[in-house]
């Protein structure tokens, strides 16, 4: 495969991996790139612009260097922007949860990210789309949305994987909400829920394995309904989910679909890839197939075509 002639890194400063932002660039450019531009913004949501730069670029490669809010920020420019979804994206998952590499088959390992950034199959993913906004991993409401909020970047810096327990812990006695959910127009749920999570691969917060059957290729996204209620239940909610398949728990129910409402009876918040948003009432979801090409391994499962 040809290394691509012009690169763009658009890089989170306050995120790292191994050798750091020098260390990749020594790498990239000892891949015989033409031209590389390069980026760094402070925080994901500054990501937007440097990307749109490069997709008016040209650009035959964009390198993403962040967690999962700066490839959320970054795809759903590239999934938007005319032109950007031609460019293939490399995830260099120098993160805290890094859950769309690791879903992908990226390692958590500059070199051999940079390996498939320039040498990896270029495979097609699906995104799902809320309010506007492409995402990759997940969004959650209840219980997911309130950790998520509370696991704040600072918290996460200082503690890591265990901020999102942390957090979690917290919230485990919240109060459920009333939920009424329809799949694909179609009344599916209408009950007290503690969580509504919607996800476009398997594997979320914390490592939990919450959608068994879920493929990011498949052209739809996985809807889970979590009921447990108190520490009690949501341990063995949870403890069922690390030792069989999820949907085996009383407290959860899982479907599918291409499109997803939810009215809730009060607000509350939000997240896509683990990135708080504000309160809501009710929101749609739906599956976009395909919107963007992404640097996977040349042996993963997912970059089968």
């Amino acid at each position: 495969m040809h290394t691509p002639r012009t690169i763009a890194v658009v890089a989170h400063q306050r995120k790292t991996l191994d050798g750091g932002l020098d260390e990749l660039r020594r790498r990239l450019t000892d891949g015989g790139v033409d031209k590389l531009i390069w980026a760094e913004v402070p925080k994901s949501r500054k990501a937007p612009k440097q990307v749109r730069k490069a997709i008016a670029a040209g650009v035959d490669l964009l390198v993403v260097w962040g967690g999962d809010g700066m490839v959320q920020r970054s795809l759903d420019v590239v999934a938007r922007e005319k032109g950007g979804s031609k460019i293939p994206v490399a995830i260099i998952p120098a993160g805290t949860g890094n859950l769309l590499a690791t879903n992908l088959g990226i390692p958590h390992n500059l070199a051999e990210a940079v390996d498939i950034a320039l040498h990896g199959r270029r495979h097609r993913i699906d995104l799902g789309r809320l309010a506007g906004e492409y995402f990759g991993v997940m969004a959650g409401v209840g219980f997911d949305g309130a950790m998520i909020s509370d696991a704040d970047r600072k918290m996460k810096d200082r503690l890591g994987k265990l901020a999102y327990v942390w957090a979690g812990v917290r919230h485990v006695n919240g109060e459920p909400a009333h939920a009424r959910i329809l799949i694909d127009g179609v009344k599916w749920f209408d009950d007290e829920a503690s969580c509504v999570l919607i996800g476009n691969v398997g594997t979320i917060t914390g490592g939990i394995h919450a959608f068994d059957d879920a493929k990011p290729d498949d052209g739809w996204l996985d809807v889970g309904v979590a009921t447990a209620h108190g520490a009690l239940e949501w341990a063995r909610a949870l403890g069922t989910m690390a030792v069989g398949r999820s949907d085996h728990s009383p407290f959860i129910r899982t479907t599918r679909a291409r499109r997803i409402d939810v009215k809730l009876k009060s607000k509350m918040e939000y997240e896509l890839d683990g990135g708080a948003r504000t309160k809501t009432k009710s929101f749609s979801a739906s599956v976009c197939p395909g919107a963007v090409k992404i640097c996977v391994p040349r042996e993963s499962p997912e970059a089968a075509a």
